[in-house]
């Protein structure tokens, strides 16, 4: 199960492809990790999912990471007499308070939230941004829009609001007892729908406390403005374009990707880019050129990982979808610009003796043509920092770890092996050496480069970098 490229592959489940076969066929395809949306899943399905994961993992003797990804405040209006309605333009809309069906004129609002939080002139986004709306009057329990583009509006369809900020946190009561059974089947990353403020990413660390990754999922505008803040407290991010271009002017959004990326790697935490990467593949055994341009330019660009959504959850070719992402990736880390284009974007170390000794080893590996970089990990952050250098030599990940190890399957270039913690220098030497030999990343008379923490085991302490030999035997000397 050695990948031959660097970038992760996240494949969600879903009624094509939750059984146990077609798991253990993702994961051939190149799938790294597993997404469970809470959206369309039971707290039972989940359970299953995540033991059928588990077994495909024991079998190919390879770490998958499972994440489960949160509903969140899920904004709809109420139903209709007639189950829709066709808004025209220039006319008046409310949306209030009263329970009963609407027509022409209303319909029911069911979040007070809403109704207290708006003020006029904010837009109102229903149905996937195919309606608008402007607040042109608020109060008694009702917001009176104008209807600035119209179309037809049925029952229950979704409210976005890009201008308002809701004062209520991403985390839910259906959240917050998703995110329990997720803990208790072992979920290695959670993922935050529809974050707005630094607070919703506290809220679940104080309930997660270390037992998974913590992923926010940027996907509003109020998020976009105190990015770095909502950055430096999650543990990774997902740019999750479907509703960013919905509550954004859709032309921003490519630059936006850009940026988000560059601030990943600036502040070493892995990024995920996702949605309609590869859509037309829900129908279709083969992309658009214009899909595989986006995919490419998301591994150019040194996302940690790819994304698919709907193309292996519920359409017609999801292994088909994954193997294409995963050859498309292949080709753009082999192309003659990729290297050029990925070091343009590095950031300078931060002023650690951790960081200074990873970027060290990326150069060290580089200048020697070493066949790998192992890292002796206990949390994962070593990993991360060897990572966030995007050396051109493969990373090698070493940890007693098992949540770990697993966690770092989501992390770009990071081959990760469970194994016992070394109990002198000379054993973590010998120990790196034959598993990279075993891995099939060096040979005899090769040479690597090695980082840990002294002591051994301590978390995020890196401070020291070997350079070995490996012998005939696999074993290492220094």
């Amino acid at each position: 199960m050695k990948r031959m490229r660097r970038v992760k592959i996240l494949a969600t489940l879903g009624p094509a492809s939750h059984d146990e076969k077609t798991i253990e066929e993702l994961a051939r395809a190149g799938a790294d990790v597993f997404r469970i949306n809470m959206s369309h899943a039971s707290h039972e399905l989940l359970a299953e999912t995540v033991r059928r994961i588990r077994r495909v993992e024991a079998s190919l003797g390879h770490p998958l990471g499972v994440l489960v990804d949160l509903q969140g405040p899920k904004l709809r209006v109420g139903t209709f007499e007639g189950g829709a309605v066709q808004l025209t333009s220039g006319e008046t809309f409310t949306l209030d308070s009263e329970r009963t069906p609407g027509g022409l004129t209303r319909v029911h609002l069911p979040h007070p939230e809403i109704i207290e939080a708006v003020n006029v002139g904010d837009r109102l986004l229903l149905d996937d941004g195919k309606i608008e709306l402007r607040a042109t009057r608020v109060g008694g329990g009702a917001i009176e829009t104008s209807v600035v583009h119209g179309g037809k509006l049925s029952d229950k369809k979704g409210v976005s609001l890009p201008d308002t900020l809701l004062p209520v946190g991403a985390l839910t009561e259906k959240d917050s007892a998703d995110l329990l059974k997720a803990l208790e089947n072992d979920a290695d990353w959670i993922a935050l729908s529809f974050v707005q403020r630094p607070e919703d990413i506290i809220d679940v660390r104080k309930i997660v406390q270390g037992r998974a990754g913590v992923m926010a999922k940027i996907e509003k505008p109020q998020a976009i403005e105190r990015l770095e803040e909502i950055i430096k407290l999650c543990d990774a991010f997902m740019i999750a374009r479907g509703d960013l271009g919905v509550e954004l002017p859709l032309e921003t959004v490519p630059g936006l990707q850009k940026r988000m990326i560059r601030v990943a790697r600036r502040y070493g935490k892995p990024v995920v880019v996702a949605t309609q990467m590869l859509e037309s593949m829900i129908s279709a055994p083969v992309p658009t050129r214009a899909e595989v341009s986006d995919v490419s330019i998301a591994v150019f660009e040194g996302a940690d990982a790819i994304m698919l959504s709907a193309e292996s959850a519920s359409g017609q070719y999801p292994i088909e979808a994954v193997a294409t992402m995963n050859k498309v990736a292949v080709a753009v880390e082999n192309d003659v610009n990729y290297r050029t284009i990925i070091r343009s974007q590095a950031t300078e170390p931060e002023a650690t003796a951790a960081d200074a000794i990873s970027a060290a080893t990326r150069q060290v590996a580089e200048t020697l043509d070493l066949a790998a970089i192992v890292t002796y990990t206990s949390s994962g952050s070593t990993a991360i920092r060897a990572a966030r250098e995007r050396p051109s030599k493969p990373i090698l990940a070493l940890s007693p770890n098992q949540r770990t190890i697993r966690r770092l399957s989501l992390v770009w270039g990071v081959h990760c092996v469970q194994t016992e913690d070394a109990i002198s220098l000379e054993d973590m030497v010998d120990r790196a050496c034959v598993i990279a030999y075993q891995e099939g990343f060096a040979r005899p008379g090769d040479r690597i480069a090695i980082t840990a923490g002294v002591p051994l085991g301590t978390p995020g302490a890196t401070n020291m970098l070997r350079i070995a030999f490996v012998r005939q035997d696999g074993a290492g000397s220094s």
